[in-house]
């Protein structure tokens, strides 16, 4: 037996269709059994500079270990603080 399925509303703005959804549940408005997973290639994910002061030493230790590694330095610290961030989940 299906659920008949609510018509979704028609929004005038990205910030009307973001409250609707934030107090509305999508499984009245959507069939989610009938989703198909789609990739997205060329999808670029946010991201924010940020200044951070290390004490050369500490910098010139991460430098030492992004080389053995053989990846930029600002990636590996990205990497590292996305295990750490893990890991307290």
């Amino acid at each position: 037996m299906s659920k008949s399925l609510k018509p979704i509303p028609t929004f005038e703005t990205e910030a009307e269709e973001r409250a609707f959804w934030e107090s509305h549940d999508t499984t009245d408005y959507v069939d989610w059994s009938t989703a198909k997973q789609v990739v997205m290639p060329n999808l670029k994910l946010s991201s924010a500079s940020i200044s951070l002061r290390l004490p050369i030493g500490l910098l010139d230790q991460i430098k030492a270990a992004a080389n053995k590694r053989d990846v930029p330095y600002q990636s590996l610290i990205k990497i590292w603080l996305a295990e750490k961030v893990d890991s307290t989940k």
